[in-house]
């Protein structure tokens, strides 16, 4: 079928310098008749699916789904647990220096050490990740890390001095890193495309439960003046692996990557197990759409290597899903978010800076919440990001601005009042919505690892954040207290400018959409209105001559059908 499309565009191929003999890509057959026929049942039938009937058609899906993401609540809790010890006097006078006039504090050093470790260990563990959920799929690793996390937790409980307690927490971070890009990849792959956007931004909830038991575990043992004031919070962790690890022996693998693997009847069978019985969708049907997929997406020279997330048109997807991620340290995480500290160095008691942070996480619970009613349903992921960022920039420039009065006990309060409102806008918007644009942007063969670059990305800009913030407000160094702000302010204002012009709107989109999107090279702010031929025999036979050009010469401009 693509015979007619290569004879009318002789010129561009002669032009190109093609490796590949002239024969073959004419007796070539890429796309085939019936494959497309079975395809397009399911396709047509997902993409009008309401909410409510996708969600009686996939009832197990979404169970798993809730599942896989629980993993992430140990990493929510630990966050927080560690940049809010900083302000914890047992902890303080457990690993910290005594300063005079100031007190018990640890060195802004060993705070962005400490603040840090478990973000290097995740790096690590995300590189891993990549690799071995493409060998073994998602299931095995995930009950293998929650084995491996069990192991070191004892490193943080038992740890004598800041340098154990520093290497424990680098160690934890390795299935961290597992399990923050294990779940929204998962999410993506077992889901329809109405319930896509609830289930990868799950995740982000996952966060807040585990940030919301470490706000109320830290409150209620801050009058607790022995070690077991901050040994217990560590003990909990526990918990996690003993629940997660029974229940994910039961788990279904996700059906793509059976088929990328060439497991089609394991992959019908996992399929069968996501969906409900008495749903009106064909098993082989939905197996036929993922097999169709993959295969344009072969026919596109995508390949399932970390490399190929760096070549041709993948690379700009890769980079938009590194700069959503990377985008939520960007606009302030580490300055406004669970910020005790902050607090503390305003002149606040103990006792109402861990009032305030339980009021926080709880703050930051609702955003999620009304995100998933008030925005998810009824505005694109672009629009969220864009004036999300746009009103968190806002707030910081207020609250560096008020620095100038922070003397005043009632300025002071206004500061800490204005970082518990951008943590409710960072959760109703850049906190959701970041999780899912990586989770969807990518190609289905470079899913995972798109989500693992992606995370690594956000791991890298969130060292060299939290490596600086000690800095910003430690008042043995620099001091700057809400001053900080300004800065975190002119980085969201940046990161506002690169969405505008660079993030494109994936809402209402297929996977196979997407791919033709992005092969076209459509620009972002034309992606909603874009309209695409899924099936049309012109679009398709263009899209063979793109992949020919782009696989010999890196060419993807002017090769038009």
């Amino acid at each position: 079928m693509a015979t007619e499309a290569v004879h009318s565009n002789d010129e561009i191929i002669a032009d190109a310098e093609l490796d590949i003999p002239l024969t073959d890509v004419l007796n070539a057959d890429f796309y085939s008749d019936q494959l497309n026929q079975n395809a397009e049942v399911p396709a047509k039938s997902e993409m009008p699916m309401p909410l409510w009937e996708a969600m009686k058609a996939y009832p197990m899906a979404i169970f798993w789904s809730l599942v896989v993401s629980m993993c992430v609540v140990m990493e929510g809790y630990d966050m927080i647990l560690i940049n809010n010890f900083y302000a914890y006097p047992t902890f303080a006078r457990k690993y910290g220096t005594y300063f005079p006039g100031v007190g018990y504090q640890l060195s802004a050093a060993w705070q962005a050490g400490l603040g840090n470790a478990a973000g290097i260990g995740a790096f690590i563990g995300t590189l891993a990740n990549g690799y071995l959920v493409n060998k073994f799929g998602q299931k095995p690793v995930l009950i293998g890390s929650l084995f491996v996390l069990s192991c070191f937790i004892f490193m943080t409980f038992f740890a004598e001095n800041i340098l154990v307690l520093c290497l424990g927490e680098l160690f934890c971070g390795l299935p961290w890193g597992v399990f923050s890009t294990a779940s929204p990849a998962y999410a993506s792959e077992v889901l329809p495309m109405s319930l896509r956007v609830y289930l990868t931004t799950y995740t982000n909830m996952c966060f807040i439960i585990g940030q919301l038991i470490a706000a109320g575990v830290l409150y209620s043992l801050v009058d607790l003046d022995t070690e077991w004031s901050y040994r217990i919070p560590f003990a909990l962790q526990w918990i996690w692996p003993a629940l997660l690890i029974p229940l994910l022996f039961f788990a279904p693998e996700s059906p793509w990557h059976l088929v990328r693997t060439g497991r089609l009847e394991e992959a019908e069978k996992s399929l069968s197990r996501l969906q409900s019985k008495s749903a009106s969708i064909d098993v082989k049907d939905t197996l036929a759409a993922i097999v169709q997929t993959n295969n344009l997406e072969q026919e596109l020279s995508i390949g399932t290597s970390y490399w190929d997330c760096f070549k041709t048109f993948e690379r700009r997807r890769t980079a938009i899903a590194c700069l959503a991620f990377a985008g939520q340290v960007l606009c302030g995480l580490n300055f406004a978010y669970n910020s005790t500290y902050f607090f503390q160095q305003l002149g606040l008691s103990t006792s109402q800076t861990y009032r305030l942070n339980v009021g926080g996480t709880g703050l930051a619970l609702l955003g999620t919440i009304f995100s998933w009613f008030l925005l998810l349903p009824y505005f694109g992921r672009r629009t969220i990001y864009l004036w999300g960022m746009a009103t968190i920039c806002l707030i910081l420039l207020l609250i560096g601005i008020l620095n100038v009065r922070t003397a005043s006990t009632d300025i002071a309060t206004t500061q800490a009042a204005l970082t518990l409102v951008w943590t409710f806008m960072y959760q109703l918007t850049i906190g959701q919505i970041g999780w899912a644009i990586p989770a969807e942007i990518g190609s289905t063969r470079l899913r995972q690892k798109t989500v693992c670059v992606a995370r690594n990305a956000y791991y890298i800009v969130s060292v060299i954040a939290g490596g600086l913030e000690p800095y910003f407000m430690n008042p043995t160094q620099w001091n700057l207290k809400g001053y900080t702000a300004l800065v975190w302010s002119g980085t969201s204002l940046l990161t506002f400018i690169w969405a505008y012009f660079e993030l494109p709107e994936t809402k209402g989109r297929q996977f196979e959409e997407l791919d033709i999107l992005f092969a076209y090279e459509v620009p972002a702010r034309k992606f909603r209105t874009f309209q695409i031929d899924r099936y049309g025999s012109e679009q398709l036979e263009d899209l063979d001559v793109r992949r020919l050009v782009t696989a010999n010469k890196g060419l993807t401009d002017g090769v038009a059908g």
